[in-house]
């Protein structure tokens, strides 16, 4: 198993970028990764190599997402006013959005491909002193025997 505390995804929408292309004159849409997402991916990988990341994890995998969004300065104010609450009115990524991006940057360094993940689960945390955040699990699954056919 590991785990991996890892900077706050970046949005989707500033991972990768659409373009139009003309190519032999024809009008073609190009999607394509940021400077911002290749800053982002470098920083994952440095960290992931930093928790003992040597070499992608090979097989199924099961994978576990906590997302802490930023405590803002307010946050007491809030917390008197929305009660137990408070969090939902801090502004946070979507859990899917960081997991497609979060998957990207950690494909062939903490497992081979993203289609290795077969189980998947993420919450969103209450925000903390520590700072914005994700911690991801990664931990491989045992494939299931092999079903008898039925005759």
């Amino acid at each position: 198993m590991i785990t991996l505390t890892l900077p706050y995804p970046i949005s989707a929408n500033r991972y990768w970028a659409s373009r139009v292309v003309t190519v032999k004159g024809r009008q073609m849409p190009l999607t394509y990764v940021t400077p911002e997402a290749k800053t982002f991916k470098e920083e994952v990988g440095l960290k992931a190599r930093a928790a003992g990341c040597r070499q992608p994890l090979a097989g199924r995998i099961a994978v576990h997402l906590q997302l802490y969004p930023h405590r803002p300065q307010d946050w007491q104010t809030r917390q008197r006013k929305h009660g137990a609450a408070w969090d939902d009115t801090v502004q946070c990524i979507d859990l899917t959005n960081a997991e497609k991006v979060l998957m990207d940057a950690l494909n062939g360094i903490a497992f081979g491909d993203d289609k290795q993940v077969r189980r998947y689960s993420a919450e969103r945390m209450e925000p903390d002193d520590k700072g914005a955040r994700c911690v991801l699990t990664i931990e491989p699954i045992a494939a299931a025997a092999v079903q008898e056919t039925l005759c």
